[in-house]
């Protein structure tokens, strides 16, 4: 009997023990961030605004990854395929110190289209977005896979009318 529960014991905690280190992020020396960036025309009916974005190839996209001081220890980018789709890589150690990918920023840099090149801050392309949870962990892949950013046309970009002060904005 008491062998039993002994093993029940030891079985319960191997379990345990494994769980712990599925749940644990991966080490590794690269992490990449993943999305696409696409062109929204105003001017289209509903339907088509919705389900009509085309993508832009050769944007350009930045991530700016701060330290616990909020300074920037690093600047990555990468420019949009065919699909419109980028994935920036970064280093997750910076002179030696592990780098936390929740400080962490990713936005719009810029459009080579002639006709849609105003950023949007749908999604947060324009201000830029902090990276929260990878959706991707797997031996040594981490991979923080966001939605779309959005470029839109000068004939649909409205003014700012907001009063609030310039310094208060991140513009990482």
């Amino acid at each position: 009997m008491g062998a039993h529960i002994l093993f029940t014991a030891a079985a319960a905690l191997l379990l345990l023990a494994s769980s712990a280190t599925a749940t644990a992020t991966p080490e590794c020396d690269i992490f990449h961030v993943t999305g696409s960036v696409l062109c929204q025309e105003c001017g289209e009916g509903w339907n088509e605004w919705v389900n009509g974005a085309n993508p832009i190839q050769g944007s350009k996209v930045s991530v700016t990854c701060l330290d616990e001081r909020s300074r920037v220890v690093q600047y990555a980018s990468d420019l949009t395929d065919e699909a419109g789709n980028f994935d920036v890589a970064c280093n997750r150690y910076v002179n030696g110190k592990k780098l936390n990918p929740q400080n962490c920023y990713v936005r719009l840099v810029s459009s080579p289209d002639p006709i849609c090149n105003v950023a949007t801050n749908f999604a947060g392309g324009k201000t830029g977005v902090k990276l929260h949870r990878p959706n991707v962990m797997y031996r040594d892949i981490l991979k923080y896979a966001l939605g779309s950013f959005y470029y839109t046309t000068p004939m649909c970009d409205e003014p700012d009318t907001n009063d609030q002060d310039d310094s208060e904005q991140n513009n990482y």
